[in-house]
């Protein structure tokens, strides 16, 4: 039986060390970091993401500059307001929860962030800055699966990654972040040919697509390492991409759904919030 990567154990680890960080900076005299983020409507998985987040901030240390507006704001508010957090000094990171209505231009909104503010990550400086392998601000999930690795000692060097999945918040990035550790790196999609021999042939198994339970025991080496990054509600049920009591008898190690990469997403983007507001007031070096 494959043993359990367990990212809500990490992320309260990471939580305590960030807010002990951060108690320090503030009795030192500074002011506390900054993370403002921004909700559109009243979609209740995002209000929930965003409760979630406000309250991880809160027991850090981090002030919030959250705004809720209402699902008819128009593009030019929006903007504006990205602007307004972009030069306040008090804010560190900004963060605009997806997804938005579709009258909004989600990619313009996100390339609007200051890429010293960008949060999440994705803008395209700070994409830009992970493919040469410059320091910078890394997407909060793909940087939370390489801390998960990195805390059970599963070294991607010389293993065979395969990721199924090329979006621009997790597969892509997370393909760059397993190649600078010097893995071999397939990115599978839904055009893959053969599906399941090609996951069959990863060390590292990476499920990043949002569909219940696609991976499945006969695509997964025995011995292998199975990162779930799905979640998906079947019911009134939670379930990841892998078919995780099945595959678990395979693998060696394997995240759950939930408990496994969601709260280390949280947590790596309360990370990058005091990493930017290190970065601006020359702190922790």
């Amino acid at each position: 039986m494959a043993e359990i990567l367990d990212g809500k154990a990490l992320a309260r680890k990471m939580q305590e060390q960030l807010a002990q960080k951060v108690a320090g900076y503030v009795s030192a005299g500074h002011r506390p970091p900054g993370l403002a983020v921004l909700m559109v409507g009243d979609n209740p998985a995002s209000a929930a993401y965003v409760k979630n987040k406000e309250r991880s901030c809160e027991k850090v240390g981090i002030a919030s500059f959250g705004k809720h507006l209402p699902k008819d704001v128009d593009q030019t508010e929006l903007e504006g307001i990205i602007d307004e957090l972009n030069a306040d000094e008090r804010v560190d990171g900004i963060l605009v929860q997806l997804p938005l209505p579709q009258h909004l231009d989600a990619v313009a909104l996100l390339n609007r962030i200051h890429p010293d503010k960008d949060a999440d990550g994705l803008h395209p400086t700070n994409l830009g800055r992970l493919l040469r392998g410059e320091p910078g601000l890394r997407s909060c999930t793909p940087a939370g699966v390489m801390r998960l690795l990195e805390e059970y000692n599963i070294n991607p060097a010389g293993k065979h990654a395969v990721v199924i999945g090329r979006s621009i918040l997790v597969g892509k990035p997370l393909a760059m972040l397993l190649l600078e550790q010097n893995a071999t790196v397939t990115i599978a999609h839904s055009k893959t040919a053969d599906l399941a021999a090609v996951a069959r042939s990863a060390d590292i198994l990476v499920a990043a697509v949002g569909r219940a339970e696609l991976v499945t025991p006969d695509m997964v080496k025995p011995g292998a390492v199975v990162v779930d990054v799905g979640i998906n509600r079947v019911g009134d049920k939670l379930v990841g991409d892998v078919a995780f009591d099945s595959v678990q008898a395979i693998a060696s190690w394997i995240t759950p759904v939930p408990g496994g990469i969601g709260p280390m997403t949280v947590t790596l983007l309360l990370y990058n919030t005091v990493w930017s507001y290190e970065q601006k007031l020359n702190l922790g070096r």
